[in-house]
């Protein structure tokens, strides 16, 4: 029937991106230079991983300008994919993150390794981690509000961050009670949270590209089989993400209805389900005779 045209929120997303970008560098230099100075893995892989954090972001900026373009005609349901697809490229770092981590806890094992903790130390992991529970509350806010899966996909990153971080404080406490294997321990630790999160995040983009089912089907039925007139309903579909679904469905109507009150009867179904579902932004209503077997 009709379509729903999505508010382009690009220009506000660029501008939390650009924000969480500047941050995420400031992080990442901060404790990539200090871990490196006290030989600490920790720090220095949690650096990398706030690293990364300032690479999505720019990643995210390229991606929401391409995602954001106006449908045309070699692509008539937008761009929106795209957004999906740098999301990816999202859970695919945080797995390089992860690869960068385990290495150098490799070296350590098989190489002399002694970390020096500092209270400075402890101010830098403390500082950082405070800056990125802002970054994550304040994106994952952003990402909702302006309805991006890549802002919350890079919020749920940046709260891989927080969890490393508060592994790499209490190693540098294990540390400097003179266990300096508690540095190379909390480096697997922090791989393994962090390999989670990428999981998470890949999880939920290939949902979109598989087009997994969005809305639970029993409750569109249950609004469409309201609406007076319609006989019944089936072959309902949805895709998409949870903030820009699109529905096709089958409704049936009296075999003698006229066309035109058919089309009416389809025009209230169509407004009944953007009414209980705001995340529907195109709705395809195929209307059908009762009793007709050819589904």
């Amino acid at each position: 029937m009709g379509s729903v045209a999505p508010v382009n929120n690009a220009p506000r997303i660029r501008k939390v991106l650009l924000y969480t970008l500047i941050l995420n560098v400031a992080v990442s230099l901060a404790k990539v230079f200090y871990g490196y100075i006290t030989n600490s893995i920790a720090m220095t892989s949690d650096g990398f991983h706030s690293l990364f954090d300032g690479v999505s972001n720019i990643l995210g900026l390229i991606g929401i300008w391409i995602a954001y373009h106006p449908p045309d005609e070699d692509h008539p349901y937008g761009h929106k994919k795209y957004e999906t697809l740098f999301t990816i490229i999202i859970g695919v770092m945080i797995f390089l993150t992860c690869f960068q981590i385990l290495r150098q806890v490799y070296h350590s094992i098989v190489e002399y390794h002694k970390t020096e903790v500092t209270g400075i130390s402890f101010a830098v992991m403390l500082i950082t981690m405070a800056v990125n529970i802002f970054v994550a509350i304040y994106e994952r806010k952003k990402g909702i509000e302006l309805k991006s899966d890549f802002l919350i996909a890079d919020a749920m990153h940046t709260k891989s961050d927080i969890l490393a971080s508060v592994g790499v404080i209490v190693s540098l406490i294990i540390t400097k009670s003179g266990y300096h294997i508690a540095d190379t321990i909390a480096g697997v630790v922090i791989a393994f949270l962090i390999a989670r999160i990428g999981y998470s995040i890949l999880k939920k983009a290939s949902d979109v590209l598989v087009d997994t089912i969005c809305i639970d089907t029993t409750a569109i039925e249950a609004v469409i089989n309201k609406v007076e007139g319609v006989k019944g309903c089936h072959d309902i579909r949805t895709r998409g993400t949870e903030h820009s679904i699109y529905l096709d469905l089958h409704i049936l109507v009296d075999p003698k209805m006229p066309i035109e009150k058919a089309h009416e009867i389809a025009d209230v179904v169509e407004e009944k389900i953007k009414t209980n579902f705001s995340a529907v932004i195109d709705i395809v209503v195929h209307v059908e005779p009762e009793g007709n077997d050819c589904r």
